[in-house]
């Protein structure tokens, strides 16, 4: 008799095979009838990869529209990953080389350049050895790469060159060329949404011979690219900037931002400051290769080109400024003479111009590096945001401003100078030990008496004088958009941290520019600014508006007030009326009654040793017109011996801008107290 469960068992489980072939069934229909044109196509389809099309950068112009920056369309040579034989067989790698080999010769008979980064060399005699900077070795040592020890040696990596790429029957020359592109693909991880650039800027020769001959050259492609141009590569190159290929470390960090590794990015200036203004958005190539090897391409997405920065310098005030200080510095010291000159807005903190001599031109940088780095000039520095100078007596003002506004003088004290005194039994002499006799503050400001301001900071105190220098801005960064260095306010804090003691005779020494005070052209301009404004603050700025390149809409960037100086018109005054007696009775009287705008200023010295022997520098702060101030100008010449030799620079500036500027705007008068 057979057991009921037994039974039981045997139609569940009938009932639950039903269940299964009758699910598989539905499956089966679902995909062979519902689903067949889907099916069908996704079968058909063996991959889809979407490549990066380059955005061109965008311009760069001066505030009236003048270009500074631009583009032009050039065609580069790619090797492209769709077309290009897999690394996957020795058939394959040869097949490579072998492609690899023919573009070399062709670039090589029409004259073009193509990539090289592998650090290694074949020299004289022979023999492989390194040719690149530890970062680069390593990099070509690493796994990723040939995957060596730290310890081999150039022939160990030429070897697993030869071995990596299967590059067999060159000699030791070609096959490191080949090699090198083969190097290339791989450290720029060469694949199919990435493909790599191994010629730059090539001939219309070329191109036509790749377009001609795909068998020779397969996987070989042609791209128009846009390539950096300047109007004049030698006018503001410290301003501009550079461009550079992205790093590893940069890409990491920026992928997600859309970068690629074939990317440039901005490495200095405003190339570096407005990158992601100046970075237009990547548009996209989709490939699709189909089952039975058919590959279309289609642009998916168009690229847009980067928005245009408008600049606040003046272009032609730029190359006169330029001109005027290289003139200035090779007639003060051919070989050895430097300088900078700034001309800032005082009621805006635009920067309308700013130079630096030596300078260079922006080809020379990617043309010739290393020479412009190996020159002993630094004509790479930027003097006019980097370099930091003790401003000698220009720091003047800001002492009659503190001590005025503190009571310890008002504009009819006067304290008798005869050349030197005696100050904790050091002796403290006047410029040149010139004896003054009974000097205010106006004419102290005038004959620049180094006796009427040791006696200000005696009565004012190191506090308080560093209190009002650093209301203006001295020894603190600007704001500007490129690199700038801070400088160094005179202080007993600062000192300390340098492991020295501030001594009482610091605070004199401090009162003349002289001290630990050190200060940038970018600096003096602004405290020249604010002194002329009245007493407000603003940040400095090279940026002036954007505009965007898919709208066509203008951003203004406006000004910013960093700081307001409450300072009593009777201040102002004083020290106007003190700096105007500078330009109409001191030294450089000559220079500024030759142009038709009246101005007020301050020169000023500082000893350097060059060669063993005490030579000055020379510097000058301007602002013009003098009733309505609305530019200032800082310069510094090195060696010029004093302020006054700076003077031709800055009356050149105002006369041109007076001349030619359409910029004119009613400002705030002087004396007006701005809150």
């Amino acid at each position: 008799m057979k057991s009921k469960y037994k039974s039981a068992r045997s139609v569940i489980a009938i009932i639950l095979v039903i269940a299964i072939v009758l699910a598989f069934t539905l499956d089966l229909y679902d995909i062979q009838i519902l689903g067949n044109d889907y099916y069908s196509e996704l079968n058909n389809t063996q991959s889809t990869y979407v490549v990066p099309i380059e955005a061109a950068r965008g311009k760069i112009v001066d505030r009236n529209g003048n270009a500074l920056m631009t583009n032009r369309q050039g065609n580069s040579v790619i090797l492209n990953a769709v077309y290009f034989p897999a690394a996957d067989t020795t058939e394959n790698n040869q097949k490579r080389n072998t492609i690899i080999y023919n573009l070399i010769q062709l670039f090589e008979s029409n004259g073009e350049e193509y990539v090289s980064n592998l650090p290694l060399k074949i020299n004289k005699k022979g023999n492989v050895v390194f040719d690149g900077d530890d970062d680069d070795i390593e990099t070509m040592k690493s796994a990723d790469m040939l995957n060596l020890q730290p310890y081999a040696t150039a022939q160990n990596c030429f070897d697993a060159m030869l071995e990596k790429y299967e590059i067999e029957g060159y000699d030791d020359e070609t096959a490191l060329k080949i090699g090198g592109i083969r190097y290339e693909l791989t450290r720029m991880l060469f694949s199919y949404e990435n493909p790599v650039t191994i010629a730059d800027d090539v001939s219309d020769e070329t191109i036509a011979a790749i377009k001609e001959d795909q068998t020779s050259y397969l996987g070989a492609d042609v791209r128009v690219v846009a390539y950096r141009e300047y109007a004049d590569s030698t006018v503001a190159p410290h301003i501009l900037g550079t461009v550079r290929d992205i790093n590893a470390e940069e890409y990491a960090a920026l992928k997600d931002d859309g970068y690629s590794i074939t990317d440039q990015i901005g490495e200095s200036g405003i190339e570096q400051a407005m990158e992601s203004e100046l970075r237009g958005t990547p548009g996209e190539l989709t490939i699709t290769i189909s089952r039975d090897g058919e590959i279309t391409e289609e642009v998916t997405k168009e690229p847009v080109q980067g928005n245009t920065v408008v600049l606040t310098i003046d272009r032609d005030l730029q190359i006169l400024a330029q001109d005027k200080l290289a003139e200035i510095c090779d007639a003060t010291d051919y070989a050895s003479s430097a300088g900078a000159v700034v001309v800032e807005d005082c009621n805006s903190g635009e920067v309308l111009a700013a130079a630096s001599y030596p300078t260079f031109d922006l080809n020379d940088y990617y043309n010739n590096y290393e020479e412009l780095a190996s020159n002993d000039r630094n004509p790479l520095w930027s003097r006019f945001a980097l370099g930091t100078y003790a401003p000698g007596s220009t720091f003047k003002p800001v002492v009659a401003c503190a001590s005025l506004e503190e009571g310890v003088i008002t504009d009819s004290t006067t304290f008798y100078c005869n050349g030197t005194m005696t100050y904790r039994e050091q002796d403290f002499k006047c410029l040149n030990s010139t004896a003054h006799g009974g000097e205010n503050v106006k004419t102290a400001l005038r004959d620049s008496c180094n006796i009427f301001f040791y006696n200000c900071a005696m009565n004012l105190g190191i506090t308080k004088l560093d209190e009002y220098a650093s209301a203006f801005g001295l020894g603190e960064k600007t704001g500007v958009e490129i690199s700038e260095a801070s400088g160094q306010l005179a202080t007993p804090e600062n000192r300390e941290i340098s492991g020295g003691i501030w001594n009482g005779g610091d605070t004199l020494q401090m009162a003349i520019g002289q001290s630990d005070n050190l200060f940038t052209p970018l600096q003096l301009a602004n405290y020249c600014a604010t002194l002329a404004n009245g007493g407000t603050r603003y940040e400095m700025h090279f940026a002036k508006s954007i505009i965007s390149s898919d709208t066509g809409t203008v951003e203004e960037k406006g000004s910013t007030v960093i700081d307001t100086l409450d300072l009593s018109e009777s201040t102002i005054n004083t020290v106007h009326e003190g700096m105007r007696l500078v330009a109409t009775q001191g030294a450089s009287r000559y220079i500024f009654n030759e142009i038709d705008t009246d101005v007020a200023c301050k020169t000023g010295t500082s000893q350097v040793v060059v060669n063993g022997a005490e030579r000055n520098n020379g510097f000058l702060i301007t602002y013009a017109p003098y009733d309505n101030p609305e530019i200032s100008v800082a310069s510094v010449v090195e060696l010029a011996g004093s302020g006054t030799e700076t003077a031709e620079i800055t009356a050149e500036i105002i006369d041109y801008w007076y001349q030619n500027n359409t910029d004119a705007k009613t400002n705030q008068k002087v004396g007006t107290i701005l809150s």
